[in-house]
């Protein structure tokens, strides 16, 4: 689904710089907005992420924990074991 908006630059250089570099990509400008405004939703995404992160980190501390190393030896044990069984 394709929509329409209207964006106004008040900064004469700002649509300028954007003009530019949509012609470097070799994209319109607003292909190059919309790429920028997916870069931005992501990047929130990430940001809403820091502290469940935090978090879990805490927790790794209080608690202890496994490495990856740990968990990647015991899931390659368990797959050769379940291999064998077959």
């Amino acid at each position: 689904m394709s929509r329409r908006m209207t964006v106004i630059f008040h900064d004469e250089d700002l649509y300028t710089g954007l003009k530019i570099e949509a012609v470097k990509r070799r994209l319109s400008a607003s292909d190059l907005i919309a790429e920028a405004v997916k870069e931005l939703l992501e990047s929130r995404e990430d940001f809403k992420l820091i502290p469940v992160i935090e978090e879990s980190r805490a927790e790794y501390n209080k608690k202890g924990g496994r490495t990856w190393d740990e968990v990647s030896r015991d899931l390659k044990r368990h797959i050769e074991k379940r291999d064998k069984k077959k």
